[in-house]
């Protein structure tokens, strides 16, 4: 059931929504056309960047129609007009796109085929995994069932962060002193942008209820979201241009 929320809400909520399709179009078009701006090695990596930009933008489009059929404002006060606001369109963005957040962090980093292959498919399965436990208590009403589903999908989640910090780190010491720092820097805004969503999700089961809650969890998925495709793919892009350097003057 969706709740009352006030225009400013309504709005609030929707034009974060318009931000957001608005950041992921241009950080798509960036991606994309100054993808020849790297070495052909990491142009793949750059390419995952963009396809997850624009995958998040087609999405959002879908979120603010949603929002929009789900609410309507006459003099000032916004009702629902009794169609549903689909959450699903979020999950299967993040279905989609954070098993590629991860695989291109790999990919730009140039490990070994057996290596990119292992981390690549570890982490995507983990990721995708993550998401799909937590969409049943997303669903749900019952704080309950929300706790349940938020604490198994954090296990994955878990995992992920200790590849990260752990499993990672001897691949980052091997990478060139140009771009140490931003592939370190990337698994920290992965790290801290992917805290927003288990934060966000329990917001209404710590006592945040109507109107406030349903507007707090959409712009703050919307915010995370931001950070962790647009932010974190011109990371990529960056750390792609660096290693680019610094191999091209080794030679």
């Amino acid at each position: 059931m969706l709740e009352t929320i006030s225009a400013a809400q309504y709005e609030l909520v929707y034009n974060a929504f318009s931000f957001t399709i608005a950041v992921m179009g241009a950080a798509t078009a960036f991606l994309f056309l100054n993808r020849g701006q790297v070495a052909p090695i990491y142009r793949t990596a750059i390419s995952i960047s963009g396809l997850v930009t624009f995958i998040a933008m087609y999405h959002y489009v879908r979120i603010a129609g949603s929002w929009s059929e789900a609410y309507k404002i006459l003099n000032g006060q916004v009702t629902v007009t009794g169609v549903a606001f689909n959450d699903a369109y979020r999950y299967v963005d993040w279905l989609l796109t954070v098993p590629l957040l991860l695989i291109e962090l790999i990919l730009v980093m140039n490990l070994s085929r057996s290596e990119t292959v292992a981390k690549a498919t570890k982490l995507g399965s983990l990721a995708a995994l993550m998401v799909i436990l937590g969409y049943p208590g997303e669903i749900s009403s019952d704080p309950g069932t929300r706790w349940l589903w938020w604490s198994l999908s954090m296990i994955p989640f878990l995992v992920i962060l200790f590849d990260l910090f752990v499993g990672l780190k001897q691949s980052i010491e091997s990478q060139p002193a140009e771009a140490r720092g931003l592939i370190s820097q990337a698994r920290y805004v992965t790290v801290v942008s992917w805290l927003f969503y288990p934060v966000v999700f329990v917001l209404p089961m710590i006592g945040m209820t109507g109107g406030a809650a349903s507007t707090a969890v959409q712009v703050g998925y919307t915010i995370a979201d931001i950070v962790a495709k647009a932010g974190f793919g011109i990371l990529i892009y960056m750390i792609a241009v660096r290693k680019s350097e610094a191999e091209a003057g080794s030679h």
